[in-house]
């Protein structure tokens, strides 16, 4: 049984005040299957080109390790599911394929504004200490997400919610308010395997073990050398992440459009033309892109993705 408090349901309700649609609740103490899959991950090299998930990789399975003094984790996510299928632009073949996450404000940002405020309240209110994370601090943020009852982690290792389906953001506050946690979500992917049939190059190897080097959101952002042919032709369009696996799902039914002005996608990013973004030299690229995550990965790298699209059908770009 759940247990609850006063204190914690203030919590809770406030965080919808401040603008997160889902909120749980979870113990700091780490989960030793946890560190078991992420040690064999990074043994079996899966990480690829990124390294940053090497460091701190003890910090990154054990809340304690990264913060003793931490009693209780808020996990929160804010809802950013799309309007229409994202799949739609593949049909496109002159246009590039840019992953919903990426096609509004940067998700760090708005996120993260939002945990600070948040995280303020709580500290005020409650006289307690407090540390917000998203996403670049080393904290399993789906398996925490998983514990606190915001959704399960599915066959495509991803999160999915029965409320919103493949389209949450996630954030952390880390407390040293005692809280009780909530109840961990259920599996409930059956034995559908929509996600698995759905990736373009089979990089989902197995129920809930992806090959990352095989993945096209590692391939276009992550990966820094020059992508293999065998691979850019089944990347399609896409230059920018994929959404392949997470459109595929079918509890994608239940999801609802993001109510969040800052996390709907700019006009410019919802199907650019690929001759267009070949045209962009680095100061139009950071232009273009400010205020993006798709300005992270620099220009070389997204004109390199810009090219093996435009390629696959003679399409020219400037060289």
């Amino acid at each position: 049984m759940v247990r609850s408090t006063p204190v914690k349901e203030d919590i809770r309700a406030q965080a919808k005040m401040f603008g997160f649609d889902a909120v749980g609740f979870a113990s700091p103490r780490g989960d030793p299957a946890d560190a078991g899959n992420l040690a064999r991950f990074l043994a079996d090299g899966c990480h690829g080109d990124m390294h940053w998930m090497e460091r701190h990789s003890e910090r990154r399975a054990n809340p304690l390790a990264l913060w003793p003094q931490v009693a209780s984790i808020i996990c929160l996510g804010i809802n950013y599911g799309p309007a229409d299928d994202p799949r739609a632009v593949h049909a496109e073949t002159d246009r590039g394929a840019i992953s919903t996450y990426a096609r509004g404000r940067d998700y760090h940002d708005v996120v993260k504004k939002r945990l600070k405020a948040f995280a303020r309240w709580i500290k005020e209110t409650h006289a307690c200490e407090v540390k917000v994370f998203v996403d670049t601090a080393p904290v399993m943020e789906k398996p925490l997400a998983m514990r606190a009852g915001l959704g399960w982690i599915g066959k495509h290792t991803n999160l999915v919610s029965r409320t919103f389906g493949s389209w949450l953001f996630l954030g952390e506050v880390f407390t040293t308010l005692a809280l009780p946690p909530d109840r961990p979500e259920m599996d409930h992917c059956g034995s559908c395997d929509a996600c698995m049939r759905a990736c373009p190059t089979g990089a989902i190897v197995a129920p809930f073990r992806i090959e990352p080097r095989l993945c096209i959101s590692y391939l276009t952002i992550e990966y820094q050398g020059a992508l293999a042919p065998e691979l850019v032709q089944r990347m399609g369009n896409r230059i920018y992440g994929c959404d392949d696996c997470l459109a595929a799902c079918p509890w994608n039914k239940f999801a609802r459009i993001t109510p969040h002005v800052e996390l709907r996608p700019r006009a410019d990013l919802a199907a650019p033309k690929l001759a267009d973004l070949g045209r962009l030299d680095d100061k139009a690229f950071r232009e273009r892109f400010s205020g993006t995550a798709i300005k992270r990965i620099g220009w070389e790298r997204f004109l390199r993705n810009v090219r093996a699209a435009a390629a696959q059908h003679n399409l020219q770009v400037s060289e």
